[in-house]
């Protein structure tokens, strides 16, 4: 997608599996043929991409080992001991991303108060020697206590980088000095096993651009903010939900302009759906979550992700229930509808049968939906379930939505808001096609599916500002103000130096004297101590229905943020509909199709931006 002076221009192409960075650049090229400009007049290009996931989804990072305090190499087997699954012990947690035989024990002790067992050079010894038999891509050191003494990890570290170049080394006080040693060094594990991939993936990209006469591309984060290439290569954490947080600030701009208090973004993909909270025209966020079965416990947009995609298959279990996903058809050969050789029923193939899509995908003329090749991968679950063809069809498009309901009510009414006075923001490829009956599960009764439906995404990423994040466990009462102030000094100071020109917001997590768990409120630094605990028990009364204020409040962690806002565009004008249409029926759009279902009505703009309500 291309923005020149106030109008956008987009491209689509198919994606080239062997090299993501080569579709990245032809579709770039594309846009700016679109619009009749070249490269030399790009001032930024932004991207967004699922090349960390799909590596922890296929298993395709680096080969990573651990070094972990003498007497804790299990914490990654360990985890939380809690079940996969409550009820189900048939269901386990995916193998930790380092086996056990590539964890190094270190002969180091540091506690909550010190230094307990000093790190020797005879210990770096042992464990640079053990690292040599190993052979890894990269290491991850993760110690404990690390986040209040880091001296071990750096010691390690400086070590490793010196003695091992070529491997990728990273210590869990760089990526997450934070408590909850699992998390943190689960995050650390995590960020070793990625970096390498992703390294390669942006400088083969920056290489392309560079050869095209284009800016190096600035990277969305997780945290929905952009930051340098370089950077993004050297901590490929922070970039696992790139894609999908893309998308959720183009939702967050089009509520803004639509003037919704309450949103919920919809993006339905080819494999996933993603959805997400916006609250007057901000996103929610959260610092953690789990990813293909492990934590990543970073700042990062509060996204909700489910296998439900046009290309999800949809199969009968063991008992002859109707199921969809997770396996996806992919791009290739993706739905059969694609008459590429794939023969499995997908979403896509159901809504071909039901007549709700088809056509040119609009992904530069080489994929036109077919008719027939969908009716036959239909029809043959549907003799297996016993069911006609277009039954099917709709069962298999009912289960999907229902999948998408189920978590658009996780990050709404879970959250404590009531999603049915809201905006129900419709975009990706399939978003549009399924609104009207997400809105229906959840009584919504209003939907906005953007003109940019197709690319909202790429269009998020155009008008993301760039943002830098830190963070650091202090575990001191509130009251302290001093010791407070000094621990966040040097963050905002960090955070300041790597981006001048942004404003810093400051945040604390919370928690009454004894509790397990914190919450997260704004700190106003120049505010009194007192300013910070009202702001705690306000948020506790919210959450869990009470504020205990005689209680001692601790403060577990500070978060810095500087932040810069996107340029100033007004992409999604309001104006008056050239259109109304009562469904049901399909409307074109680009890069996409809205299906009006009955008992809806849409108003098209003249920008191409379809609103339905409810008639």
């Amino acid at each position: 997608m291309v923005v020149s002076d106030g109008r956008v221009h987009s491209a689509k192409v198919p994606t080239t599996p062997g090299d993501q960075g080569e579709a990245v650049v032809q579709a770039v090229t594309a846009a700016l043929a679109a619009a009749g400009i070249g490269p030399a007049q790009v001032g930024r290009i932004a991207h967004g991409m699922t090349v960390g996931t799909n590596a922890m989804l296929e298993g395709t990072g680096a080969r990573t080992a651990l070094v972990a305090t003498e007497g804790l190499e299990d914490v990654l087997e360990l985890r939380r001991q809690d079940r996969a699954s409550l009820y189900r012990l048939d269901i386990a947690h995916p193998p930790p991303l380092v086996p056990a035989e590539r964890v190094v024990p270190a002969r180091e002790r540091v506690g909550a108060t010190g230094v307990v067992t000093a790190l020797t050079p005879e210990a770096i010894d042992a464990v640079v020697d053990r690292l040599r038999s190993i052979d890894p891509e990269a290491v991850a050191i993760g110690l404990l206590f690390s986040y209040a003494e880091p001296g071990h990890e750096r010691a390690i570290a400086e070590r490793l980088r010196a003695e091992m170049p070529g491997v990728h080394v990273c210590a869990s006080s760089e990526v997450l000095p934070e408590v909850r040693e699992y998390e943190r060094i689960a995050t650390t594990a995590l960020d070793a096993y990625l970096t390498p991939v992703l390294s390669d993936y942006l400088q083969s990209l920056g290489a392309r651009a560079d050869a095209a006469g284009l800016p190096a591309p600035a990277i969305m984060q997780s945290s929905g903010g952009l930051m340098p290439l370089e950077h993004a290569a050297a901590h490929a954490s922070r970039t696992v939900l790139s894609g999908p947080a893309g998308g959720v600030v183009g939702a967050a701009d089009v509520a803004r302009a639509d003037g919704a208090d309450v949103a919920l973004a919809f993006d339905m993909g080819g494999t996933s759906c993603d959805v997400a909270l916006i609250t007057c025209g901000r996103p929610g966020r959260t610092h953690g979550c789990v990813v293909a079965g492990h934590p990543v416990h970073l700042p990062m947009l509060d996204i909700e992700t489910v296998s439900a995609g046009g290309g999800s298959i949809a199969w009968a279990d063991a008992g002859g229930a109707l199921r969809v996903g997770p396996r996806s058809a992919g791009a290739v050969p993706g739905p059969a509808a694609y008459g590429r050789g794939g023969t499995t029923p997908t979403v896509t193939d159901a809504n071909v049968v039901l007549g709700r899509v088809g056509g040119d995908l609009g992904v530069g003329g080489t994929i036109t939906l077919q008719a027939e090749p969908a009716l036959r991968a239909v029809a043959h679950l549907a003799d297996a379930l016993g069911l006609s063809a277009d039954e099917c069809a709709r069962g298999i498009v009912e289960v999907a939505v229902q999948q998408m309901v189920s978590a658009l009510s996780v990050v709404s009414v879970e959250r404590g808001v009531d999603p049915r006075p809201g905006v129900l923001i419709a975009f990706g490829g399939a978003g549009p096609l399924h609104a009207c009956a997400v809105a229906d599960g959840l009584g919504m009764d209003h939907v906005t599916c953007p003109a940019t439906a197709g690319v909202l995404a790429a269009l998020g990423m155009v008008v993301a500002g760039e943002r830098r994040d830190h963070v650091q466990s202090v575990l001191l009462p509130s009251r302290e103000s001093h010791a407070l102030q000094a621990a966040v000094a040097p963050l905002v100071d960090r955070a300041s130096a790597e981006l001048p020109a942004g404003r810093i917001e400051v945040r604390a997590d919370c928690r009454y004297a004894g509790q397990s768990h914190a919450l997260t409120v704004e700190w106003d630094l120049q505010a009194p101590a007192a300013a910070l605990e009202d702001a705690f028990h306000a948020a506790h009364e919210r959450t869990a229905g009470q504020a205990m204020r005689g209680e001692a409040v601790e403060v577990v962690s500070v978060r810095v943020a500087a932040i810069t806002d996107g340029p100033p565009l007004d992409l999604h004008p309001v104006d008056e509909p050239v259109a109304v249409h009562a469904g049901p029926l399909s409307l074109p759009m680009h890069g996409s199709t809205c299906w009006v279902a009955e008992g809806w009505s849409a108003a098209v703009h003249a920008d191409g931006t379809i609103r339905l309500a409810r008639a």
